[in-house]
């Protein structure tokens, strides 16, 4: 599956679990970006530079957090999703 196609099916996913994602510029202290919370809601900030790899994997380790086993995703993104939940795993 494309990059781009992945972060689509991504950002789809993080609507369904009522996830804002956003790409702003960051500094290089703070990285490509990750997950927080603000003001109760969750939200995965992107550095708007990052490529589109890069902006796959920021927003696959977030939503790794979360149960996604509802949501109707194809099965190369459960994959990715559960990739990186054996990495937050170890």
């Amino acid at each position: 599956m494309k990059p781009e196609v992945m972060l689509a099916e991504l950002e789809a996913a993080a609507a369904a679990l009522s996830v804002k994602v956003s790409y702003e510029g960051l500094t290089a202290s703070v990285g490509i970006g990750g997950l927080c919370r603000v003001k109760g809601q969750y939200r995965v900030i992107i550095d708007k530079r990052a490529t589109a790899e890069e902006r796959v994997s920021t927003l696959a380790g977030a939503l790794s957090a979360f149960d996604t086993d509802r949501l109707d995703l194809p099965a190369k993104v459960r994959e990715v999703l559960q990739m990186h939940r054996v990495r937050r795993a170890s």
